[in-house]
């Protein structure tokens, strides 16, 4: 993805993850979604240059709910990151869908794997929204689920959900969106 004149590459990111999972594994996921997080601002920044140069929007303050889904999923697709789709969940929680999300593995591990996202994804839809959100990703193509999904909510929201999940419910149930 394209930001402030810099790119970073697919392979330069799993090539990161590779080393810090190997090297640090103890550090890995925190430095990962610290990553992810300072990216935001870039990414948000060039979200806005798309917008103006593809479709004569002037920011995505201008977007409505309508545009917002085909305007993000374009973004990204356009970036080589892959497509997603926003959906409103249960609980204020925001559900962030992608079937070709470019950071996942297929079938590499047991648990979800796309931390940079998290962190970029937190900062991008904080900004986007005007306040501070959280992101954790639930299902993950890495662990052969059929997309990635990341939930975008208050910390408060997604700290309930991350200790409904450990103690052995879904994020659905924890959400009350079954």
């Amino acid at each position: 993805m394209t930001t402030n004149g810099l790119s970073l590459g697919h392979g330069t990111l799993k090539a990161l993850r590779q080393s810090l999972l190997s090297h640090a594994s103890d550090q890995a996921i925190a430095v990962l979604q610290e990553t992810g997080f300072a990216s935001g601002d870039g990414v948000f920044q060039a979200f806005g240059d798309w917008l103006r140069a593809q479709h004569g929007i002037a920011g995505p303050e201008e977007l409505d709910a309508a545009q917002l889904n085909e305007a993000l999923s374009g973004f990204f697709q356009s970036n080589g990151w892959g497509s997603l789709a926003l959906s409103p969940l249960g609980g204020g929680a925001l559900a962030v869908d992608s079937p070709d999300w470019v950071e996942a593995e297929p079938g590499t591990s047991q648990v979800p794997m796309c931390f940079f996202s998290a962190g970029l994804l937190a900062d991008f839809l904080g900004r986007l929204a005007g306040e501070t959100v959280a992101v954790m990703e639930v299902e993950c193509r890495s662990r052969s689920d059929g997309r990635c999904r990341f939930l975008s909510a208050s910390p408060e929201t997604l700290e309930r959900v991350y200790q409904a999940m450990t103690a052995g419910r879904t994020y659905e149930e924890a959400l009350g969106a079954t």
